[in-house]
């Protein structure tokens, strides 16, 4: 009676979100897709056309926004990693309310100059905010005060050119995964306590084919369906995506697509699964997650390497499945069949995952542009909307705004 409860209350959830109400709670919104039921979003804007305000961010930072009722939380950090923060921002005005020191480190190892020690996405609910700096810690933080409610810096493994992976939430328990060149393992934790529930080294499911760590390591945010009665963690990672039971962490089915940095998103619609390693010898394909132990034979419906972005999660929209290459190709492929029906280069270089909302798609790139196109069968540009600085962080939607992450500015977009 208790699961029955809480599916309905999850469900309830989303559908409010999903009807208008201010949250986008997580990467790519509240059921992970990166689409959003808002209405009336403006499709021409810039620095300072239909700005409902702008905000400086301190530091340097690739997480997208989340935002619960009037808050939007976001994760920074200076250049060389030595204080980890999480930042508010109030929704209606653009003024912080919160800017916390969550973590100091001593010696932070090794980042990227491409990547930030603050590229995880922060996780959002009523009265909790789950920020993750990957090895370098993971907290609950009180969305009020700005108390720290519990935190973990226990859980380490070398991500040898900086975190990436978000954490998720489902029920009372929080998922991430530490894909480093060392140790690769995911996690559950209690989100109240953050003491661990189970952990599941990721050797237990995969052969990596090899000793060397840069080919097991991965940045990919996990997600969570429901197959009948069943729900799944569905948690990419280097050579193979995994389904795990989130009750206990076992292995419910697996598929081997090979590639490695995996970073994308996996999401489920019309009854798929669509898993993207960005590399490899299947870099996108669609799956039937109704089977059980390795799937790969069996449950592939389609696979493409054609123009697969590394980085960029894809979305689905009316069986049309959208993406963009890191170099600004994007395309148009059935998602039923995978069969391509159109490509079109972008401007620049694309790292920050598009949104639907509203008919229209929106693709932001490193160049500070934000391509707007119609969600249809034809590539028909709407606006191509220019900005000072760049893009890496995905936008998020609530309250009937576009929420803007730039390399230096939090925007609010609206009519």
């Amino acid at each position: 009676m208790s699961r029955f409860i809480s599916l309905i209350a999850v469900q309830l959830t989303v559908a409010a979100a999903m009807a208008g109400e201010p949250c986008w709670n997580q990467f790519r919104g509240p059921c992970g897709n990166g689409k959003s039921d808002a209405v009336d979003l403006p499709v021409e804007f810039d620095d300072e056309k239909n700005v409902q305000w702008k905000t400086p961010i301190h530091g340097k930072g690739w997480s997208s926004p989340v935002v619960w009722g009037d808050q939007v939380w976001l994760t920074t950090a200076p250049e060389d990693g030595t204080e980890l923060f999480a930042v508010c921002v109030d929704l209606q005005s653009g003024q912080i309310e919160h800017d916390l020191r969550v973590f100091e480190i001593a010696e932070p190892e090794y980042c990227h100059p491409t990547n930030s020690y603050a590229s995880c996405s922060p996780y959002v609910e009523e009265g909790q905010v789950y920020v993750h700096y990957g090895t370098h810690g993971t907290a609950c933080l009180d969305t009020q005060t700005g108390e720290t409610l519990w935190e973990r810096n226990d859980l380490h493994c070398d991500h040898f050119r900086g975190p990436a992976s978000s954490p998720i939430v489902h029920e009372n328990s929080l998922f991430v995964a530490f894909d480093g060149i060392d140790v690769q393992f995911f996690v559950a934790l209690d989100k109240r306590t953050g003491k661990t529930i189970w952990r599941r080294n990721r050797d237990e499911d995969i052969d990596y084919g090899t000793d060397d760590g840069d080919y097991k390591k991965a940045y990919g945010t996990a997600t969570m369906i429901r197959v009948g009665n069943q729900w799944q963690l569905i948690s990419p990672t280097a050579m193979e995506t995994i389904a795990y039971d989130p009750d206990d962490g076992h292995t419910l089915w697996h598929v081997r697509h090979e590639g490695t940095n995996a970073a994308a998103r996996p999401f489920y619609d019309n009854g798929l699964v669509y898993l993207s390693a960005g590399g490899g010898s299947i870099a996108l394909c669609a799956v039937r997650p109704d089977g059980t132990g390795d799937l790969t034979a069996s449950s592939i419906v389609w696979q493409t390497t054609k123009r697969v972005p590394q980085r960029s999660s894809q979305l689905v929209v009316d069986g049309r499945l959208f993406m963009v290459n890191d170099q600004g190709v994007a395309s148009c492929l059935d998602a039923s069949t995978g069969e391509e029906i159109w490509t079109k280069r972008l401007d620049g270089t694309h790292w920050a995952s598009p949104i639907y909302a509203d008919g229209s798609i929106y693709f932001s790139n490193q160049d500070g542009i934000v391509t707007v196109i119609e969600a249809g069968a034809e590539f028909k540009l709407r606006a191509k909307n220019q900005f000072p600085a760049g893009f890496n962080a995905s936008p998020a939607v609530a309250d009937g705004s576009l929420i803007l992450r730039s390399f230096t500015h939090l925007y609010c977009i609206s009519e």
